[in-house]
């Protein structure tokens, strides 16, 4: 029921944020540093899989990191997420040094990153999930390995793909914050609320002798009105509450609704 004006922070700020959504620096893949979380899951199937001992995998990719320097032990297996503009240079170094590797790959273009020489000595082990990186870019991510022992170029990893998609889900909704609900009374209006009746083909119109500019209410503490808004006479308000109801296409009762209305509870 619309007696007041109902709107999240989200309504009123939508527009500000696509402005200033238009500045921020582009994110690249080289960027994308892996939520602990998501890796645990990706560490965890692939050493199931490949039975290694966790303990040995190493992560030489970190920035201002030169891979070629790291000190790589005797048996470790590198299991990271690597720069993807240099993907095919460190396949091709890793499969020269006899290191294993697992690792993270752009997925639709993951047969061409790794360079003719490393392509068919590969497996490429293709998943449909898009991790939400740690700079909150989100990248359809597979898989490329040299523990297959078997010949296998290509494949289909379902359960991988499943158990990274539902941690990152997970995370992604944890990390969204629920935007506290203000329901302004019939005396206040904001220039979102006037938005909103033009979106539902409500013509509105109000003069200046019936409203005067406030920045909040009493009621709202250190919280403002954002962008602020207009209080209302009462006559005014009456209107505004009017153009609510005229948006909102509410269904009236009929009045064999509301005999059924006087009969409910009639015994009670």
């Amino acid at each position: 029921m619309l007696n007041g004006a109902q709107l999240t922070l989200a309504d009123e700020n939508a527009e500000y944020r696509a402005f200033v959504e238009k500045f921020k620096p582009k994110k690249t893949t080289d960027d994308c540093y892996t939520p602990p979380e998501i890796y645990d899951v990706i560490l965890s199937w692939a050493a199931s899989r490949y039975g290694f001992d966790p303990s040995c995998v190493v992560r030489p990719f970190w920035p201002d990191a030169d891979f070629m320097r790291y000190d790589y032990p005797d048996g470790c297996v590198v299991v990271d997420n690597p720069p993807f503009s240099i993907l095919s240079k460190i396949c091709n170094a890793y499969r020269t040094r006899g290191i294993r590797f697992f690792l993270f790959a752009p997925t639709m273009t993951i047969l061409n990153t790794t360079g003719r020489d490393s392509v068919m000595e590969l497996n490429h082990i293709i998943t449909k999930c898009t991790i939400t990186y740690e700079n909150g870019a989100t990248v359809p991510t597979s898989f490329i390995t040299n523990l297959e022992t078997d010949g296998t170029v290509i494949e289909s990893a379902p359960d991988l793909s499943d158990a990274i998609q539902a941690k990152d889900d997970e995370l992604r909704k944890a990390a969204t914050k629920t935007l506290p609900k203000y329901v302004y009374p019939d005396h206040v209006l904001t220039a979102a609320r006037v938005n909103w009746f033009c979106a539902h083909h409500t013509p509105y119109r109000l003069n200046r002798r019936d409203c005067c500019f406030i920045s909040k209410l009493d009621a709202m503490g250190g919280k403002g009105i954002f962008g602020g808004g207009l209080l209302l006479s009462e006559r005014a308000a009456a209107e505004r509450a009017a153009a609510d109801r005229a948006a909102a296409h509410r269904w009236e009762l009929s009045e064999r609704e509301r005999e059924m209305i006087r009969m409910i509870g009639r015994d009670a």
